[in-house]
């Protein structure tokens, strides 16, 4: 772990009730670095970037970010220091439009025309909520959500982006949609922590990965590495691990 590293963990514990759903966790993603945070579901994966967040509480451990300790900081203040998850559920408001939903990605940032340039990013990104942007987010398929979900956090200009299983649920067009805006924000400078059902996608668009087992961090590597471990080609790239 070095001081260009934008997000820090260091032994991370949490628990729901008496269960340790994360247990010593040792993570770091770089400034301007895809990393990819794989493992069976159950993992405690989703757990690690609510934490994060701060939705759940940590039970013991450190998240440094930008080298600042976070635990104990209030949600809205990581969001306004650019840290943003996308859940997984997407979590957008059905009764507003495609463009109030983006709108409500700048409630934080004081430079309207920024935000509305960002908008109209957005809608270059997506070209299928740009012909939407006056229709109810609740009438739209579930990869259009899902755009529309990435697209409110690029509003929010993340210095650090977490992505929950941005393709569960779609159509193999639209989730080849999703990761092409995936590499495109990564490109333009945004760090990612992804997790991702899809291990093999993930690992192929990520420079480095981590695979998650019980609560904690069993393997670690450059991504093409861990394309090419037997272990994880067996356990999560469907193929048989030869002896």
């Amino acid at each position: 772990m070095t001081a260009s590293n934008l997000l820090e963990i260091h032994q991370l514990d949490v628990s729901y009730g008496g269960i340790r759903a994360v247990r010593g966790l040792d993570l770091a993603v770089g400034q301007g670095e895809l990393v990819s945070l794989i493992g069976a579901n159950g993992a405690g994966k989703s757990t690690t970037l609510r934490a994060i967040c701060g939705l759940v509480p940590a039970a013991g451990g450190e998240i440094l970010y930008d080298g600042q300790p976070i635990l104990g900081r209030p949600v809205h203040e990581r969001v306004l220091e650019g840290l943003v998850m996308v859940p997984e559920g997407r979590g957008i408001f059905g009764q507003l439009t495609i463009e109030e939903n983006l709108s409500i990605g700048g409630y934080t940032r004081k430079d309207q025309a920024e935000v509305r340039a960002t908008i109209e990013r957005v809608f270059e990104l997506f070209p299928r909520l740009a012909e939407r942007r006056r229709q109810s987010a609740g009438t739209l398929s579930g990869g259009e959500q899902q755009m529309l979900a990435m697209g409110r956090a690029m509003v929010s200009k993340p210095r650090l982006l977490l992505l929950d299983e941005p393709s569960m649920g779609l159509a193999p067009l639209m989730v080849e949609k999703v990761f092409e805006v995936v590499r495109t924000i990564a490109a333009e400078g945004v760090t990612i922590l992804l997790i991702e059902q899809n291990a093999r996608l993930a690992l192929e668009i990520s420079s480095r990965g981590y695979v998650m087992e019980s609560g904690q961090i069993t393997l670690s590597g450059p991504s093409r590495r861990l394309i090419d471990d037997p272990k994880v080609r067996a356990a999560y790239l469907g193929e048989e691990e030869v002896s």
